[in-house]
């Protein structure tokens, strides 16, 4: 089925409102997770609704939760999330990024956070704000899902990586990719929707390839390292930055049934080391010469990175986010559960 993401927004604040979340922290979670649906990355939207609320109800997640600051100096922050919802203590991580930056660059380590969501929602928010950023992020606990290159067993977490670039003319660059083959959610969403995954991105549990999401849950499998022994050694290092710096841990399976995020983050304001004015002239140029590049398919186009999530936001904005009938019971009965009506139709 079909629903309009503002009509979807707003059941989805009001199913967090009712799990306990203020009225500021129900939208913007709500505002992630449909606008992750709108980007394309229906494995990070509103799939997540019946987890989150379960979370909220077992302890595994705190709604209302401001983050500790632990370290606070001029240029530098570690921020302990106190297992608050990732999407505001996100928010509130990346603005103190932000902010801390606009004398030239800052660095903000943030722990023991629930889930951050979309990754590529926080150099977006910061390419917004002027400033280029980058953002390596570990999973501990519940997050163990993929396995190290020449193995077979469950060591590493996603393990996603995401940059921004502001563009002063143009759209902002956005590149937000994880260290495995395929997102968790991806295959979440292949489950529930009744589709293979691709192949190459998942093995059973004796290291056989297989496209079969099932296999990944109950027999249980694990997930693949991009290319190979570049993915495992980038995925390596993003847990020394993102697990081991910030005083969270690397993934484990120390709390096994709680998942925590780590996130070590980079603010630039390019203004500090290049004026403005070159620095958007040099990215214009480099982008024209790209795009300019002859196609493969002679009606084809060269896009650069976050141009697909645009593309998407605007044809699901105008037509509508699809929601598989699974997951779509999934939410339902967890919004029925809290009594949160809607006014939605029955799956």
């Amino acid at each position: 089925m079909k629903i309009q993401h503002d009509t979807l927004r707003g059941y989805t604040e009001a199913i967090f409102a009712a799990a306990g979340c203020e009225t500021v922290e129900a939208a913007c979670v709500a505002r992630h997770l449909v606008g992750a649906n709108l980007a394309g990355h229906d494995s990070h939207g509103v799939i997540r609704i019946p987890r989150y609320v379960q979370w909220l109800k077992e302890g595994k997640v705190v709604a209302n939760q401001p983050p500790e600051v632990i370290l606070d100096g001029e240029n530098m922050a570690v921020l302990d999330g106190k297992w608050g919802l990732g999407q505001s203590i996100g928010e509130t991580a990346v603005q103190m990024g932000i902010d801390k930056s606009a004398s030239g660059v800052s660095v903000v380590a943030l722990r023991n956070v629930g889930h951050l969501g979309r990754i590529g929602d926080w150099p977006l928010m910061a390419a917004e704000a002027g400033r280029l950023s980058v953002h390596f992020v570990n999973t501990s606990g519940a997050g163990l899902l993929v396995a190290p290159f020449g193995g077979i067993e469950r060591r590493l977490s996603a393990n996603p990586f995401a940059v921004g670039v502001p563009v002063e003319n143009g759209d902002h660059l956005i590149l937000d990719i994880s260290a495995c083959t395929i997102a968790e959610g991806k295959i979440r969403v292949a489950l529930n929707s009744g589709v293979q995954v691709p192949p190459g991105c998942i093995m059973d549990a004796e290291g056989n390839p297989t496209t079969d999401p099932k296999v990944f849950y109950d027999d249980p499998g694990s997930i693949l390292p991009i290319a190979a022994h570049k993915g495992y050694g980038l995925s390596v290092i993003i847990e020394m930055l993102a697990g081991a710096l910030t005083g969270g841990g690397c993934t484990n399976v120390a709390n096994k049934d709680r998942l925590a995020n780590g996130m070590l983050s980079i603010y630039i304001e390019p203004s500090s080391m290049i004026s403005q004015q070159e620095f958007s002239a040099e990215v214009d140029r480099f982008v024209e010469f790209v795009k300019s590049s002859r196609t493969v398919d002679e009606d084809g186009q060269i896009l650069m990175p976050g141009d697909i999530e645009r593309m998407r936001h605007q044809q699901r904005a105008a037509e509508g986010i699809e929601v598989d009938a699974v997951t779509w019971g999934q939410i339902y009965e967890t919004a029925s559960e809290l009594d949160v009506a809607g006014g939605m139709p029955q799956p």
